[in-house]
């Protein structure tokens, strides 16, 4: 039960640290709003792009996780990117 809930708490901060890194990617590289970057990548079909930018802030979260020896989290975050990639997979296929 405790393991599960760590393992929640790294997927909740893997979610978290790639909508920031997205966001962040889109604010420091992009002069237009967020909805019109997002409103143009989609249309352009960079979507997939822009996701894989902002999850390697997952990188440091991982990293964080691991060196606080706390694995299971490290886990939740890992699944999150996992999860992400299958997103982006989808969005390239479709």
């Amino acid at each position: 039960m405790i393991i599960r809930k760590e393992i929640t708490i790294g997927f909740i901060v893997g979610i978290i640290a790639n909508v920031i890194g997205t966001l962040g990617y889109i604010l420091i590289f992009s002069d237009l709003s967020i909805a019109t970057s997002l409103q143009i990548a989609s249309e352009q079909g960079h979507i997939g792009s822009i996701l894989a930018l902002g999850a390697l802030l997952n990188l440091a979260a991982f990293f964080g996780f691991i060196k606080l020896k706390r694995d299971h989290r490290a886990k939740g975050v890992l699944i999150a990117t996992f999860l992400t990639a299958i997103i982006i997979l989808l969005l390239k296929l479709f």
